[in-house]
């Protein structure tokens, strides 16, 4: 195509069919008997939108390190999860998010790094720790693994996302616990509403 205005056409609408695709393929079913608020696939977009805006404002600042942060949003509530250095880099990254348009609030999550700086055997293990983890979180049929962000630093686990009722949030954290090479479990994931 030479008329940049049909293949910027083309483009966005290849990319909403993308985005609807995968939210439909998301849907999972709950095995525990507690039924999820329901959400409107529109509402997902929304919320798809709202996160890739946040997760783009966290990375053109800066004085933020906006790939440790994990964003994710539901019905325009966004939490911020992962690892920062201090609390200015955790006050900004609240301060960038509120002011994006479709956050209704923001979820702070974020853990401040302690100890030594990591190095590169360190980031290695930590990676096969997540993987790791969020292989056995997929293989348990009592909790949906996509709904749940795993990060690692030195061992210590984050579980971060909106999840459906306690059961599965004490169910993820007593998996990841499992895990050789977990020091610690920070269970900061939330409900859904």
């Amino acid at each position: 195509m030479n008329n940049p205005l049909g293949l910027r056409i083309v483009t966005t609408t290849v990319a909403g069919v993308m985005v609807i695709s995968m939210v439909a393929c998301s849907k999972t079913v709950d095995t525990t008997g507690t039924p999820a608020p329901t959400i409107s696939v529109g509402t997902e977009i929304d919320d798809s939108v709202v996160t890739t805006r946040v997760k783009t404002a966290l990375l053109d600042h800066i004085d933020i390190k906006g790939f440790d942060i994990q964003v994710e949003t539901r019905k325009g509530e966004v939490m911020l999860s992962g690892f920062v250095a201090n609390q200015g880099q955790v006050d900004q990254a609240l301060a960038v998010t509120k002011g994006i348009e479709g956050v209704t609030s923001v979820l702070n999550k974020l853990s401040l790094k302690e100890g030594a700086a990591t190095t590169v055997g360190n980031k290695i293990d930590d990676s096969v720790i997540t993987t790791q983890v969020k292989s056995a979180l997929l293989a348990d049929a009592s909790i949906n693994g996509l709904d749940i962000t795993v990060t690692t630093r030195k061992g210590e686990v984050q579980l971060s996302g909106f999840v459906n009722n306690q059961g599965q949030m004490d169910r993820a954290a007593e998996v990841a616990r499992g895990v050789e090479g977990v020091s610690q479990v920070a269970n900061d994931m939330s409900l859904k509403k």
